[in-house]
Order: C-alpha cells, then sequence, then structure tokens
C-alpha cells in the first residue's frame, strides 16, 4: 500500500496557517481546559505563568483556576517529557509520554564526561531504589534529596546524585508550584505516588507521531524528532506512511500530514497574539521559517539560552514583549524586530490590553499601559 502522496509544494504562509488553526490561534476555541491541552499535547511549563498564557490566548474566556484546579486535582502534572523539559500535561498523557519520552531523558543524564563522572562508584539500581523511596516518603526539592542521597554515597556531590534520580525516576513538581498567583520551592514526588496509577506498559510511539502532527503537522520526520527529542522516527513515519497524506516544501522536503487534518488558505487573515515564553508554537520544528524568519530566530537564539515572550503580526514573530504589575499599574512592553504599520501597532495595542487585564486580574490595577519600544 503506498501512502496518499502529493506533489503539492506547501510554501511557509501555507504551513503557517495549518500550524496556527491546529494550534487554536486563528480563533480562541471553547474547549475545556484538559481537552486542549491534550489536543496541544502539553504546553511547555519551564516557569509557572505561561501555561496560563499560553492557554488564555487559545481559549475564550479562560480563567487562570480553571487550571489550578486541575493542578490541584491531580488532574493536570508538570513533569519532564518532550527535550527533556517541562510540560504541563494531562495526567492521563503523563502516564502515556513519559515512558516514551524516556530514552531522550535518560540520553541527557550521561551526556558529557563530566556528567558520567559524576556518578561513578554508584550502583544506578540502588540509587534509584533509594531515591524513589525518599520522594514516596514526601515531596523533596532537588538540594534535600541530594543531600538525603549524600548520607549513603558521601563520596559523590549532592547534585549530580538528585540530577541522577530526575532523569532516571518519572517525577511530578507539587503544588504549589505552577500555581496562579502563588509561589513555593520546586519540589517533586513520583509519578506513580501522586497519581495513583502506574506507567502505560505499552504506549504507543505510532499514536504520539500521529498526536504530533494533529498538533504542529505538515511536518517533516526531523521535524518531529525536534519537538520529542527522540531519533529514529523515520521507521516510525514509514510505517505510518499509508495512513497519512505527503507534501513538499519549498526547500523540497518531505512533510507528512494526517488526511484530513485542517489546511487553511495561506491568504485567511491571522489576528495579533502574545506567545508565552518558551511556548512550543516556535519550539517544535526543525525548520520553522512557518512561524519565524532566520534573522528573527537568530535574535531570539542569543538570548543566553532563554525562548522569550514573542507576539506574531499576520501570523508570524514580530518580536518580544513582557509584563509588570507594580503599585496598581500594569504594564506591557512590546519590543518589534522591525518597524510595524500603525495597524498592526493598533491591534498589538488592542490584545495587549486585553493581556494586562488578565496578567493583573481582577482588581489587580487600576491602570493599563501599552507602550512600544525599539523601533
Amino acid at each position: 500500500m503506498t501512502s496518499r502522496g502529493s506533489n503539492e509544494v506547501l510554501g511557509p504562509r501555507a504551513l503557517n496557517r495549518a500550524l496556527l488553526e491546529r494550534q487554536m490561534l486563528l480563533d480562541r476555541r471553547e474547549t475545556p481546559v484538559l481537552d486542549a491541552i491534550e489536543h496541544l499535547v502539553g504546553l511547555q511549563a519551564q516557569a509557572p505563568d505561561p501555561p496560563y498564557v499560553g492557554l488564555w490566548m487559545r481559549l475564550e474566556g479562560f480563567r487562570p483556576d480553571e487550571l489550578s484546579r486541575e493542578i490541584v486535582g491531580r488532574r493536570a502534572v508538570r513533569v519532564a517529557l518532550m527535550r527533556n523539559t517541562l510540560h504541563l500535561v494531562s495526567a492521563r498523557d503523563c502516564l502515556t509520554l513519559r515512558p516514551l519520552t524516556r530514552p531522550a531523558i535518560e540520553r541527557n543524564l550521561y551526556a558529557g564526561r563530566a556528567r558520567r563522572a559524576a556518578l561513578e562508584g554508584v550502583d544506578v539500581g540502588e540509587l534509584v531504589a533509594a531515591g524513589r523511596a525518599l520522594l514516596e516518603e514526601r515531596p523533596l526539592t532537588a538540594k534535600d534529596l541530594g543531600g538525603l542521597l549524600r548520607g549513603r554515597w558521601p563520596d559523590n556531590d549532592a547534585a549530580p546524585l538528585a540530577r541522577a534520580i530526575r532523569h532516571l525516576v518519572p517525577l511530578v513538581q507539587v503544588p504549589p508550584r505552577g500555581l496562579w498567583g502563588r509561589s513555593g520551592p520546586v519540589s517533586h514526588t513520583t509519578v506513580e505516588a501522586w497519581l495513583g496509577r502506574s506507567l502505560d506498559p505499552d504506549p504507543s510511539l505510532d499514536e504520539l507521531v500521529l498526536r504530533y502532527l494533529g498538533a504542529f503537522g505538515p511536518a517533516s520526520v526531523k521535524d518531529a524528532q525536534t519537538w520529542s527529542g527522540l531519533t529514529r522516527l523515520g521507521e516510525v513515519f514509514e510505517r505510518l506512511r499509508p495512513r497519512l497524506k505527503t507534501f513538499r516544501d519549498e526547500g523540497g522536503r518531505e512533510l507528512f500530514d494526517l488526511p484530513d487534518a485542517p489546511r487553511p488558505d495561506p491568504g485567511v487573515s491571522a489576528p495579533a497574539r502574545f506567545v508565552p515564553a518558551f511556548d512550543n508554537l516556535i519550539l517544535s520544528h526543525a525548520d520553522r521559517a512557518r512561524v519565524m524568519a532566520d534573522d528573527h530566530r537568530k535574535a531570539i537564539a542569543s538570548m543566553n539560552g532563554m525562548v522569550p515572550a514573542t507576539f506574531l503580526v499576520d501570523g508570524f514573530v514580530s518580536g518580544t514583549w513582557r509584563t509588570e504589575v507594580t503599585r496598581g499599574k500594569a504594564t506591557l512592553s512590546i519590543e518589534p524586530f522591525e518597524r510595524l504599520p500603525k495597524e498592526d501597532r493598533d491591534a498589538l495595542a488592542e490584545e495587549g490590553e486585553r493581556l494586562l487585564r488578565f496578567v493583573a486580574g481582577p482588581g489587580g490595577a487600576g491602570t493599563f499601559e501599552v507602550g512600544f519600544y525599539g523601533r
């Protein structure tokens, strides 16, 4: 059986509009929070607030307490997954995705001579058993866990011992970390202890790729590997080929997609949107031309390894933003990469005030100010 192949070439705008539609960024959706999180295959969550902003820009009428309740109720969790980075996912997806991403997470533990040397003389099986027992007794910070483990392995430094547990034992961050408007230590326990369920013993890598395409396609094998941190996915795509439709991008790369997935007309309008820091929208493809020019990607990559909050004009990353709420005043600072036409500035200012009202919350500020800087 052959794939539903096509000689059709998809340019950056066609790929952009397909991505925006699947990322719920052409129109806000009336979708339950957990359904949205599962459709997106999680939201990157290296800081507590970005998932809330990410859902606000995608869902109609989203309120922060909707997500906080899911975290407190253990229906959503913060866990290291794709690319060995922290993601907010549903409890159900946690149990499936964590074993699938295990190879990339464990590979990172031994990346580099220094990391390997830090665990010399340690029986990894004994370390895992000891770390799991400590974390299931009570949630611990990495510092506290490392200190307790060093009591058993005094010849090893505490930090590498704790880091090894993070890579080898499926862990979740526990609240109040990750709750809107709350602060708390970065404490962990095991997935099994927190959710009261075991990891999926037979998760499907094929299903993971299909879900990736549903949220980020059309995409290449390399795109999927960039998003997941996994290798050798070409074998999976070949297995799935009969079920997929194929295209080419302007560089001749083969792109795969679900046959019935939405691919809007490239000319459809795209509203101004404020994308939170580390959002998967701009991190999930090897070729990011569908959402960001190469020069702009280089500008973002130079920011000390951070992925700043960005904004979209006509669907493409066009600059960065930051907010500040102090003394009853909420301020949004917008820094475009290039000078923007007045209609784009007006659209950003209008959407920006809505963002400020969301960030400040009811009664959080009496004055809202949107300012453009740099261009």
